[in-house]
This record gives structure tokens, sequence and C-alpha cells, in this order.
């Protein structure tokens, strides 16, 4: 999932911070609901956060919320004062290996019988 529109709070100036977010995950029984996650993540427009504190909190929660077999968030926050900041936080489930080759690319897919 791509979040292009994440924004916080600089907790020492009061700043914002603007990022884009990339949720990469495997969902074990439950998955993330895109309506619920839109608005948990509006929750942080007017929070001060430091990047690698909320990426790292963003993640725990999401996995906390969904047990998910493997989850990633990749937080690239925008130049502030001539530095681009990238955090990246991981997660899995203990056991879970992930498969030798993974092709995410969406082109490769076949075309459904919905889109004839």
């Amino acid at each position: 999932m791509e979040i292009p529109e994440f924004t916080c709070l600089c907790p020492q100036t009061g700043q914002p911070d603007f990022a884009s977010l990339y949720l990469d995950y495997v969902p074990d029984r439950k998955c993330v609901e895109l309506k619920s996650l839109k608005l948990y993540i509006w929750s942080y427009r007017n929070e001060g956060a430091f990047h690698e504190a909320v990426t790292n909190r963003i993640l725990d929660d999401l996995a906390k919320a969904t047990q998910p077999r493997y989850m990633r968030l990749t937080a690239r926050f925008y130049v502030r004062g001539g530095i681009f900041t990238t955090v990246v936080a991981s997660t899995q489930k203990k056991g879970w290996r992930a498969p030798a080759t993974l092709n995410l690319d969406l082109d490769a897919l076949p075309p459904s019988s919905s889109a004839r």
C-alpha cells in the first residue's frame, strides 16, 4: 500500500513534516481495512512525533491489530533543513519464512474474468 499524504508535526518546532508511507505485508488471519487505515494515519496530523518513533509506532500498532506473518513499513520523509529521512521498520511471525521469489509485478498477472 502506498500512502503519499502522511503528515505529523515536528515535536521541537511544531512545523509540519510530510512523508510517503509504503506498507508491505503478508497477512495471516486478519488484514488491514483501507478506510480504517486512512483514518488511523490521519490521526497523526496534529501530533508531534520524531520520524523514527512515529514509523515504529505505526508499525507496532498495525502489527498488533493484524498479527501478520510479515509486515514492513517504509517512511520516506520529505526534505527539511536539507536532509531527506527514510525509516524502515519490519516485523515477522516467529518461524515464518519468505518465499524464495516473490513477484509483485502487477503487469505479469493474468487478466481477470471481470475485466473482459
